[in-house]
C-alpha cells in the first residue's frame, strides 16, 4: 500500500510506494497543463522527499492516455496578460522556473514515465531529470515562438545539448519528434513499450538500481524520421542569424535531392512564426551552449519579463488557443522588421528583479 502526503491537490498527486516518490499529474482533460497551484505543490513535495531518506527515487508519471502534460496553463496565463496582472503572470513563471532549477539539481534519481504529448512546461518538469523514458506514443515538441512566445522552462540549456543543432531546428520549428529520435537525440534516455509502463511503474519502486531496472526493460529504437536528416540539419540550422538560416533552407530547396521538401516545409514553418520569437529563440540556443543552467535560467526570467509585455505573446495565443483561428498578425510582421536590438533588450539585466536561485 502506498501512502498519500499532505498538501497533494486533485490537480497533482502525491504517493510513497517502497522507496519510490510518485507524482502523477492529474488533468487529463487539460492534457495535464502545468498550473501554478501544481507547481507550488511539485516544489514543495520534492522538497520533503528530498530530505527524507525513505525515498531513494521520484517517479513522474501521468494521468489519461494523451499527454503527459502538453505545457503550461497557457490560458490562465493569457486571462491573467489581458487583464494587465502582468507580475501575477510573471509570479508563475519565477516559480515554474525555480522548479525546474530543483529539478536539475536533484540528488536523487528523477525519473518521468511520458507515454503521450511533453511539450512547454511538460518538457520543463521532465527533460532537466536523470531519466526520461519514452512510451510508444512520446511526442516531444517546444512550440513557443508560433504563439509568440519563447522555448523556456530551460530550454535555453537543454535543446542546445541535443545532438548537433536538432534543438535549434526544434526551437525555430516547433516541430515535433518522436520516441526515437528523442533517445537517438537525448531528449530521451530509454525507450520502453507502452504496456509495459505499469510493469516498470511497480518495477522503480523496489529497492535495485534504477538503472539496472531500466536496463531490463528498455528496447532499442530504429532510425527516427529527423535524425536521418542530421547532415541537412546540422548544415542548415547552425548559423547565427535566421536571415542566414533561411537562405540555406532555401539553398537546399532548390537542389533536386529527397532533403529538397523537407527543407521547403521547414522553410514554410518558420515564416508562420513570430518573427521576434525567431529571433529571440536563435540567440537563446547559441547563448545556452556555453552558459551554466542557471545563467540560463536567469536569462529566461529577463526574457520573459518583457515578452509578457509585447503584442506578440497575447496574438499568439488568442490566434492559436482562443479564437483558434491560426492567423496570428505578428507585431513586427516580419524578421526584416525586427529591430536590432531587440535581443539586447529582452536578455539585459532586470535590477532588483531577477531570478534568485538558492
Amino acid at each position: 500500500m502506498g501512502t498519500t502526503d499532505q498538501g497533494t491537490t486533485d490537480e497533482i498527486l502525491f504517493e510513497r510506494r517502497g522507496s519510490a516518490g510518485i507524482v502523477t499529474l492529474n488533468r487529463p482533460r487539460a492534457l495535464n497543463a502545468i498550473t501554478h497551484g501544481m507547481v507550488r505543490a511539485l516544489a514543495a513535495q520534492l522538497d520533503a522527499w528530498r530530505q527524507d531518506e525513505a525515498v531513494t527515487r521520484v517517479l513522474v508519471t501521468a494521468n489519461g492516455e494523451r499527454a503527459f502534460s502538453a505545457g503550461g496553463d497557457i490560458r490562465a496565463l493569457y486571462e491573467l496578460i489581458a487583464e494587465g496582472r502582468h507580475q501575477d503572470a510573471l509570479s508563475f513563471f519565477r516559480e515554474e522556473y525555480a522548479l525546474n532549477t530543483a529539478i536539475k539539481r536533484y540528488p536523487k534519481p528523477y525519473i518521468s514515465l511520458i507515454d503521450g504529448i511533453v511539450m512547454g512546461g511538460g518538457v520543463g518538469i521532465s527533460i532537466h531529470g536523470s531519466h526520461r523514458v519514452a512510451g510508444e506514443r512520446y511526442a516531444f515538441a517546444m512550440p513557443e515562438v508560433g504563439i509568440g512566445f519563447f522555448p523556456d522552462v530551460g530550454a535555453t540549456y537543454a535543446l542546445p545539448r541535443l545532438a548537433g543543432e536538432i534543438g535549434t531546428y526544434l526551437a525555430l520549428t516547433g516541430e515535433r519528434i518522436k520516441a526515437a529520435d528523442a533517445v537517438l537525440s537525448g531528449a530521451a534516455t530509454h525507450h520502453v513499450k507502452s504496456h509495459r509502463f505499469g510493469e516498470l511503474k511497480d518495477a522503480l519502486c523496489g529497492s535495485d538500481p534504477v538503472n539496472a531496472v531500466l536496463a531490463d526493460f528498455m528496447e532499442s529504437v530504429g532510425p527516427g524520421e529527423v535524425m536521418p536528416r542530421r547532415r541537412t540539419i546540422d548544415r542548415t540550422f547552425s548559423w547565427d542569424s535566421v536571415d542566414a538560416i533561411i537562405k540555406a533552407l532555401e539553398g537546399e530547396a532548390q537542389k533536386s535531392t529527397d532533403q529538397s521538401r523537407w527543407s521547403a516545409s521547414a522553410l514554410q514553418t518558420i515564416h508562420s512564426k513570430s518573427p521576434t520569437s525567431l529571433v529571440l529563440a536563435l540567440a537563446q540556443m547559441r547563448y545556452g551552449r556555453t552558459h551554466s543552467f542557471e545563467a540560463c535560467m536567469a536569462t529566461e526570467f529577463r526574457i520573459v519579463s518583457r515578452i509578457v509585455y509585447g503584442p506578440d505573446m497575447r496574438e499568439g495565443v488568442r490566434a492559436v488557443i482562443i479564437d483558434k483561428d491560426n492567423a496570428p498578425r505578428w507585431t513586427p510582421p516580419a524578421l526584416a522588421l525586427v529591430e536590432n536590438d531587440v535581443v539586447a533588450r529582452h536578455f539585459a539585466a532586470l535590477p532588483g528583479n531577477e531570478l534568485e536561485l538558492t
